[in-house]
């Protein structure tokens, strides 16, 4: 069993930068793949980064290319989201997730484990 809890989000002003964690319990953490999702009011849950269990490989989506960076700190059993350069409509509710396997995965369904949620929002 793991369990995940996302800390870090709050309101910033577009251009802003803010930096998500998610703290994972479980002495699974370091042999697995994690990512990072979100949930805008009125739309799916969609996918934002994801991370090998080594960190040594990561994947983003398109639309955040360039201005995130995923990363995890496997001897804290932590995992990382720098969020920079803000824009309005990166404003959701960010999850962290956990998939059984050390390879990463961009679709939800390929996910195990989520943490509760943690919101963002940016101003213009």
């Amino acid at each position: 069993q793991v369990q995940l809890v996302e800390s870090g989000g709050g309101l910033v002003q577009a251009g802003g930068s803010l930096r998500l964690s998610c703290a994972a319990s479980g002495r699974t953490f370091r042999s697995v793949a994690m990512g990072w999702f979100r949930q805008a009011p009125g739309k799916e849950r969609e996918f934002v980064a994801a991370i090998n269990w080594t960190g040594g490989s990561t994947y983003y989506a398109d639309s955040v290319k360039g201005r995130f960076t995923i990363s995890r700190d496997n001897a804290k059993n932590i995992m990382y989201l720098q969020m920079n350069s803000l824009k309005p409509e990166d404003t959701a509710v960010y999850y962290c997730a956990v998939r059984s396997s050390r390879t990463y995965g961009s679709s939800i369904a390929e996910y195990d484990y989520w943490g509760q949620g943690t919101q963002v929002t940016v101003s213009s």
